[in-house]
């Protein structure tokens, strides 16, 4: 079996952790310094899934509207996508609908996962596990909350999406995992 690589796109607002996610799923780590992602970072890392191993190129996406305009043109190649909301703040959470409907406009066969990040601030959240759930139903989506900061579910957000990547493959390849 030859190596497989996908392409994947983190999408969201800007300061919902996509960043912080990448880097704790890549690196292992976490900053609280904020960093602004300038159009696109692109990272790379293999997942063993089902026994199989799979090379996500990650692409972090920057979520300020001054970037829009480019958006489509890094969407074109992924696979799939990973849907990023900050759970305390309700404004970031309306905005993953427009992400996936343009994401969607690029890939429309693309599996997504919905992910409310920065689980751990559980005084300061404002958008429910239901509300995730009934978007991810709309959305025929797998959904979960994270944290970058602990580490909560990080990996198992991308394995999710890479389980759900390597499914698409062997059923376009014809091949019973």
């Amino acid at each position: 079996m030859s190596p497989i690589q996908k392409k994947i796109c983190l999408l969201g607002d800007f300061a919902v952790g996509k960043t912080s996610l990448v880097r704790r799923f890549i690196e292992g780590v976490f900053d609280d310094k904020y960093l602004s992602t300038i159009g696109a970072r692109v990272s790379r890392k293999v997942l063993t899934v089902h026994g199989v191993p799979l090379t996500l190129l990650v692409w972090d996406l920057a979520g300020e509207e001054k970037f829009a305009r480019v958006m489509h043109s890094y969407y074109r190649g992924a696979a799939g996508a990973i849907l990023v909301c900050d759970l305390t703040r309700a404004e970031t959470f309306p905005s993953l609908k427009d992400y996936v409907q343009a994401f969607w406009g690029v890939n429309p066969r693309a599996p997504v996962v919905v992910v409310g990040n920065k689980v751990d601030l559980l005084e300061q959240r404002f958008i429910s596990d239901a509300e995730l759930a009934e978007v991810a139903a709309e959305l025929n989506a797998f959904w979960l909350t994270s944290s970058a900061k602990t580490g909560e579910n990080v990996q198992g957000l991308f394995e999710q999406l890479g389980g759900q990547l390597l499914d698409q493959q062997n059923h376009i390849d014809g091949i019973e995992l």
